[in-house]
């Protein structure tokens, strides 16, 4: 197929003003538990407009005691992924290749921004993104410039509404390694998620093809 808190320390009124409260099983959660077994890192999505170049969500992967992805107001929702309050877990290579594809279709491209960090700051980001709760919509950027910002060593982000705002803060950082991945399928991401949600559920891996990724940038 070719498609396929600043609210931490906000009142918590905001974090859950219009915010959708889900909560999976501890069962479905310890079954999804996956390690990665790479450097601990924490990996920035934007997704953008293919027109316009803007911004239009921000998500965090963070490869710490386990991976996960903290996708605040995101509509990236499968059962056989289990989520709690905007934070998805059991992030194998798979997963975040299918989360990647859907997002990036003809009209929207995703930029991946990976920086390593130690295993503290790692695990530090993944108990504030367990701890955020649900964030409504259009606050993603806040929850994740939120977030960032109060890790050892990233004390100089600022919080922002903007998605390429928080791209460009972090593109300043030594070591940040960028890739774009584009696609070219339908505007309509619900196909994408019917494809990897019979993917999931029948085991044989025919779901997105996968992102054409290129990297743009290097360590620094």
């Amino acid at each position: 197929m070719h498609r396929r808190t600043f609210l931490i320390g906000m009142p918590l009124a905001l974090a859950g003003c219009g915010a959708q409260h889900v909560w999976a099983p501890d069962e479905a959660v310890a079954r999804a538990f996956y390690h990665f077994d790479g450097p601990p890192s924490l990996t920035l999505f934007t997704m953008k407009n293919v027109g316009s170049g803007n911004g239009a969500h921000s998500s965090l992967m963070i490869n710490a005691s386990q991976r996960v992805i903290f996708d605040p107001a995101g509509s990236f929702s499968v059962p056989e992924i289990p989520e709690r309050d905007d934070v998805l877990f059991g992030i194998t290579p798979r997963i975040e290749q299918y989360y990647i594809s859907y997002h990036s279709r003809i009209t929207y491209y995703t930029v991946s921004q990976e920086i390593d960090v130690s295993p503290e700051v790692a695990e530090m980001a993944l108990q504030l993104a367990l701890a955020n709760g649900p964030v409504a919509k259009a606050h993603c950027t806040l929850a994740t410039s939120g977030i960032l910002k109060r890790l050892p060593g990233f004390e100089s982000i600022h919080s922002t509404w903007f998605p390429d705002n928080l791209e460009k803060q972090l593109a300043r950082f030594p070591g940040v390694v960028t890739h774009e991945y584009r696609e070219t399928d339908s505007d309509d991401k619900s196909i994408a998620l019917r494809q990897i949600e019979r993917a999931l559920q029948t085991g044989n891996g025919n779901g997105p093809g996968g992102p054409q990724g290129a990297a743009a940038g290097q360590p620094g």
